[in-house]
């Protein structure tokens, strides 16, 4: 049923994404009809639409705009359950849909741990729908990215990167009453600019594509890509570090799935079984999971349609507690905070919309009083290595500097780093004043930069 549309083609901008609230609906209703033999069901809607500018080389490469939906069931026969899911929303496709989904809960295998669907709750729906990124069209998209190539080749750099902005729903229902829909915008813009031994990265994402000021964001990938030239070979060690935004992102985001999980508490598998209540982080470290929050991808309910919850996950330093869906809450005999993923999902209750609190330091004041140090633009490659200790490791990339006597020097070749992200919070010294969003397909996370008194490069690269 989805539809890719490229080149030049002028679109007639309005409402009109794949579904819309009203056709959403009655696939809901019209799907739970069909699944009434089962002894519960959920229906599941997701629609989107997505205009996507692609350039490399210093060359707009493509234009694309896409529609798309699918639709997922969960039937339950007893303590069998059966998924299937289809893009296909004709009356043939929705009878195979539901026909596929009771065959394979009959040859499922019983879950006598599952409890049942969640019954409805009282949602608060969040207005997260902006015109005017509904609206931004190929030819603005153009415009900008053609500024920034200008700039680009007058250094005689070259510049890659995207610009997306697009549109996001999902409406939910059960066979115990729940009925919910919610749509979001989302803009994206990133950029890699590279010479031919240095290079430069920006990033930012909104729901209105009018706070992503992508002029800005195009000027710092120049000025990092120029300032990083000729970079020299600093030895791997532990060094004092400002970390931009993106690099907190990382740490934040991999601490979420692999440490605020809660079926990751369940099992034992969190650094929360040893260390809920306990001081694990610096005093002003903050994070909080909130899927109302405009600043991120709104999501006020989640993939079972309970309402989502604020959730404290760490407060002056201090781990406070994880977030958990209906079948982990069930378990372990706690409130169920609004966090499950999709039904087909095996990774257990994720917080998605995750926040960082700001300090009181201006960004550009983190580097003082550093006598010699790194600053690391972003993150590669990073991967786990042990979860209860919070282990991973990974690599500097688009933009490390060196800090000396509190003022960014000069490039240097990238390192790898291995590292706890406990560690890398319990040594935070100071945090800039504004946050900044990043939003991913299912998910947001909004952090401030971080200065750290110690960070751990355990080895250096060529580049």
């Amino acid at each position: 049923m989805g539809a890719l549309r490229q080149g030049s083609e002028t679109f007639a901008w309005g409402w009109h994404n794949m579904f819309g609230k009203e056709r959403c609906e009655a696939i809901l209703k019209d799907v739970l009809l069909r699944l009434k033999a089962a002894d519960e069901a959920q229906v599941t809607v997701f629609s989107s639409e997505a205009g996507l500018t692609r350039f490399a080389c210093n060359y707009i490469h493509q234009n694309t705009f896409e529609r798309d939906g699918k639709v997922m069931v969960r039937v339950v026969l007893g303590k069998r359950i059966g998924h299937a899911s289809t893009n296909r929303v004709d009356e043939e496709g929705l009878n195979r849909l539901v026909e596929r989904a009771f065959q394979i809960a009959k040859l499922s295998e019983e879950d006598p741990d599952f409890g049942g669907l969640p019954e409805p709750q009282s949602v608060s729906l969040i207005d997260s729908f902006r015109l005017s990124t509904e609206r931004y069209t190929p030819e603005k998209k153009a415009l900008a990215i053609g500024e920034l190539i200008k700039k680009a080749k007058s250094k005689g750099f070259v510049a890659s990167g995207a610009f997306e902005t697009g549109l996001r729903e999902i409406g939910i229902a059960n066979s115990k009453g729940v009925f919910l829909y919610h749509p979001v915008t989302v803009a994206d813009f990133s950029t890699v600019v590279m010479s031919d031994d240095s290079s430069g990265f920006a990033n930012r994402s909104s729901i209105d594509v009018h706070d992503l000021d992508v002029p800005s964001l195009a000027q710092r990938a120049i000025e990092k890509t120029e300032l990083s030239r000729h970079p020299i070979e600093v030895s791997p060690g532990d060094y004092p570090v400002v970390l931009e935004e993106n690099a907190v992102e990382t740490l934040v985001s991999f601490l979420g799935f692999i440490g605020f999980n809660g079926m990751a508490v369940r099992e034992g598998r969190s650094f929360l079984v040893e260390n809920q209540g306990s001081q694990v982080a610096n005093p002003s470290i903050n994070i909080w999971d909130n899927g109302s929050d405009r600043r991120g991808l709104v999501r006020p309910f989640d993939f079972e349609g309970v309402p989502k919850q604020r959730v404290e996950l760490i407060s002056k330093g201090v781990a406070v507690g994880a977030v958990w869906d209906s079948y982990n809450s069930r378990l372990a005999k706690v409130k169920n905070t609004g966090h499950a993923l999709p039904s087909t999902s095996s990774y257990g209750p994720v917080p998605l919309n995750m926040f960082m609190g700001a300090g009181d330091c201006p960004k550009s004041d983190l580097a003082k009083g550093i006598k010699r140090g790194i600053w690391v633009t972003r993150f590669h490659y990073t991967n786990l290595l042990h979860q209860k200790k919070t282990l991973i490791t990974g690599m500097t990339r688009d933009g490390t500097f060196l800090i000396e006597n509190g003022v960014i020097t000069r490039g240097v070749k990238n390192f790898r780093f291995t590292n706890s992200i406990l560690s890398a919070l319990n040594n935070v010294e100071a945090l800039s004043t504004e946050a900044t969003s990043f939003i991913d397909s299912w998910g947001s996370i909004c952090v401030p930069a971080a200065r750290l008194s110690s960070f751990t490069f355990s080895g250096k690269t060529d580049f």
